[in-house]
């Protein structure tokens, strides 16, 4: 599969795809990049610690600040503790909230916000060019 391909299909996935939590899966909120595809996670119970992005996501998708994400728990691990399986976006995170998966503890305003303003997150990966 040639890079283009590969990342047409992972992204296509990610923001598109159905999101479902299996049992050693949990939602985290991404509190800050550390740099190295490592980034500082909150937990529900307000635990922080350190996620690794696996090399399917790398340079394909882009997370920041605030986003939530579906991690596994890595058990060899002291201070990388898990992976991203998953990046949520509203549409995503309102599923989630509809089949009552949403944990209470992330029930606040900055996801009301992407609920009040969803974005069509699609543009961010199509240039914007004028044809003459």
């Amino acid at each position: 599969m040639s890079e283009a391909t590969k990342r047409k299909f992972v992204t296509h996935e990610v923001v598109h795809g159905d999101v479902k939590i299996l049992k050693d899966q949990f939602i985290v909120k991404v509190v800050e990049s550390k740099g190295n595809n490592l980034h500082q996670v909150e937990d529900e119970n307000g635990h922080v610690t350190l996620c690794s992005m696996p090399p399917k996501f790398r340079k394909n998708v882009w997370i920041k600040r605030g986003d939530f994400l579906i991690v596994d728990k890595i058990e060899e691990g002291k201070k990388v503790t898990c992976e991203m399986v998953h990046i949520l976006y509203p549409d995503q995170i309102r599923d989630l909230k509809s089949e009552n998966e949403w944990p209470s503890a992330f029930q606040t305003s900055d996801t009301d916000e992407a609920k009040e303003n969803p974005k069509n997150f699609s543009e961010y990966r199509t240039p914007k060019t004028k044809h003459q």
